[in-house]
């Protein structure tokens, strides 16, 4: 049952045999603590390990009604090397919570109060000790797996290794996490089969233990998965100290497990609202809901029955109609201060006041890793390969761009010279630098899974924001410059515009700049809304207006001042794109008059027909475009890089700002 339970039928043992029972269980597991604390204690002498504490750890939320809502409350334990400690418990407990809390990834809008400690130290995680996977496996898609994890020891690795040993720690990465006959397969996404959700979960484990982490975090690293998949992937963690050497601490929080899987936990930490129901070995845990009088039915999985027991989302089960079941809000505070009193509280305050009071070292501030030109260089490689293999990045706008070439010259097929032509060829370098480059936005999508993996690599320390925007900048350039010369020239040499080569070229070049300067502004549309349909709806609105405001459906003189003209014209990127394109058409062509009897200079047309401004030429227009796409790229950016800096400082700033709400979040609650 789900919410209410019975108590159990056997007398409940009170008095000296249940005490001396307890102690026996407690005896017991502290024997095997000790021994697995002296092997630690041996082998940190020689490998330092990474010992994490946490004592009466508090984190909180604003909330609108009560000023602050709890999370997680008063919590105390600890994790050390060569050890699994299993996070568990109901949806909604905290579980996630704390696992971020322990590796400082909190919301800027939650509160911490509370004692975090490194090997008794108060430090930040520097990049190389610890790796956080998250629960969703947020990969490349079109590389295969020896390609994904090679990609990232290039990155992760510091320049001292050479490329080969760089090579080989990723095929042996490869080989630790059990993936040696999937190594050419494509890790797959939408529409391409690739690799299975144990498969995925491995690979996304194999990138973050490149640098052999001494202190491993895993969000739900069973979710999504069978059982038999879950089990593989918990048993290859488990006995990662066994195959690299490196006595690793490792703390995941899982909602479910199978049996075989529960057998693999080292310790176990059972949260239930936020509080601790039981921390202790995982191999007591039965034992210590026994003796509260909720024992485990035979044959019955004991993850299954804890969460059973203290899962309080459904309050009654219908079909069992138990009118004397305990309620489970009371079954919780039953287990709750029972914890509190045991024998496993007090070994956990010993345990966590021994391993403060050791003298460890600090742990090293920081690890070497590539360098920035290594990983500008890898991420442009990595980039370009991803936007090859994607159909959808670049390949399927080349094929409507070269259906739109061919629609354009059978439209506007030798156009002529006569004063009929002067509009149309104002509409077709229109067109072109409107809504071919307007469809730019069509790569959304594909840039915004690039975006997730390079928060995620982010967020784990393996390179910074300026090697990904430089790597993303250089890698798109082959690929424009394609689409600008083949439908460029498709449409261009059949409608008759001004012919020579070198025209030719400055009205691909300007086309290049426009989808350049599309591409680089939705990439600082994506770093503020990374929504995918938010983030088209935004790009498209913005390139309609500055559509509107270019000075080709309203004549620049035309535009009403406020707004329109100030500042929209001279923001709006299409002015320039209008401007560069008709001068370089109409400059130096003559045109029949509107009689028929006479002729009339493209200079004469520009000023008078079409308003433009021809006290510079055009390359000034295709300089301005260029500079307007280094400064949407350095836009992108900022805002990054900002986000970097200021996510970190805004729990601060909110508790300065606001010492009601502080006051109210370190005073604890009356249990």
């Amino acid at each position: 049952m789900a919410s209410f339970l019975q108590p159990s039928n056997q007398p409940n043992e009170s008095g000296p045999a249940a005490s001396m029972k307890s102690s026996e269980i407690f005896q017991t597991a502290l024997e095997v603590e000790t021994i697995s604390e002296n092997a630690v204690n041996d082998s940190a002498k020689s490998t330092p390990g990474v010992f994490l504490t946490w004592n009466d750890l508090w984190v909180t939320v604003p909330n609108r009604k009560h000023g602050s809502k709890p999370i997680l409350q008063g919590l105390t334990g600890y994790a050390q090397p060569g050890e699994l400690l299993a996070i568990m418990g109901p949806s909604g407990c905290g579980k996630s919570t704390l696992l971020d809390a322990l590796a400082g990834r909190l919301g800027s809008n939650a509160r911490q109060v509370g004692e975090i400690l490194i090997n008794g130290h108060k430090q930040a995680l520097a990049y190389g000790t610890s790796a956080y996977v998250t629960q969703d496996d947020t990969l490349v898609t079109t590389l295969t797996v020896r390609e994904a994890v090679s990609y990232s020891a290039q990155l992760q690795l510091p320049d001292s290794m050479s490329k080969i040993e760089k090579m080989e720690r990723a095929e042996m990465t490869i080989r630790e996490m059990g993936l040696q006959e999937a190594m050419n397969t494509r890790i797959g996404g939408w529409g391409v089969k690739g690799l299975s959700g144990g498969q995925k979960r491995r690979v996304s484990i194999c990138i973050e233990i490149l640098t052999h982490p001494k202190l491993l975090f895993l969000d739900e690293p069973t979710s999504g998965l069978d059982s038999a998949a879950s089990y593989y992937v918990m048993r290859g963690i488990a006995r990662l100290d066994h195959k690299d050497g490196v006595r690793r601490t490792v703390i995941a929080s899982i909602h479910q497990p199978s049996s075989e899987v529960f057998q693999l936990f080292s310790n176990l930490c059972l949260l239930s609202s936020g509080k601790t129901v039981y921390f202790g070995p995982a191999s007591a845990a039965n034992e210590f809901f026994a003796l509260n009088s909720f024992p485990c039915p035979p044959l019955q999985n004991p993850s299954d029955h804890f969460l059973n027991t203290i899962n309080k989302d459904f309050e009654k089960d219908l079909e069992q109609g138990l009118d004397d079941a305990i309620p489970t809000q009371e079954v919780i505070n039953i287990l709750v201060k029972s914890y509190k009193s045991s024998d496993y509280w007090q070994q956990v305050q010993v345990k966590v006041e021994e391993i403060c009071k050791e003298p460890f070292e600090a742990l090293e501030s920081r690890r070497d890793h590539a360098g920035f030109l290594t990983q500008s260089l890898v991420l442009t490689k990595r980039s370009f390969v991803n936007m090859f293999r994607d159909l959808g990045y670049y390949w399927l706008r080349l094929a409507i761009y070269v259906g739109l070439g061919y629609g354009l010259s059978s439209i506007y097929h030798d156009l002529g010279s006569s004063y009929g032509s002067i509009q149309a060829r104002g509409s077709l370098l229109m067109f072109v630098s409107t809504f071919l480059t307007f469809m730019a936005i069509g790569g959304f999508p594909s840039f915004v899974e690039e975006m997730k993996v390079f928060e995620r690599e982010r967020l784990n320390g393996h390179y910074g924001a300026t090697s990904f925007a430089i790597g993303n900048t250089f890698s798109a350039i082959p690929f424009l410059l394609l689409i600008s010369l083949i439908p460029g020239a498709i449409a261009y040499y059949p409608s008759g515009l001004h012919k020579g080569y070198e025209h030719f070229l400055y009205f691909a070049s300007t086309l290049f700049a426009c989808l350049f300067l599309v591409e680089s502004m939705m990439m600082a549309v994506a770093s503020i809304v990374p929504n995918f349909l938010m983030g088209i709806i935004t790009g498209a609105g913005i390139q309609g207006l500055m559509v509107l405001g270019g000075g080709f459906f309203r004549l620049p003189d035309d535009l009403p001042r406020p707004f329109w003209k100030y500042p929209l014209y001279y923001v709006a990127f299409h002015r320039y794109a209008y401007q560069g394109m008709f001068k370089n058409e109409f400059e130096g062509l003559k045109f029949t008059n509107y009689q028929g009897n006479g002729l009339i200079k493209g200079e004469e047309i520009l000023r008078d027909f079409w308003q433009m401004e021809l006290a510079y030429s055009k390359w000034v227009d295709l300089a301005i475009l260029l500079g307007m796409v280094v400064s949407y790229r350095l836009l992108f950016l900022a805002i990054i890089k900002t986000s970097e800096t200021i996510k970190p400082i805004i729990p601060g700033l909110m508790s300065s700002l606001n010492p009601k709400q502080t006051f109210q979040i370190m005073e604890k609650p009356q249990s």
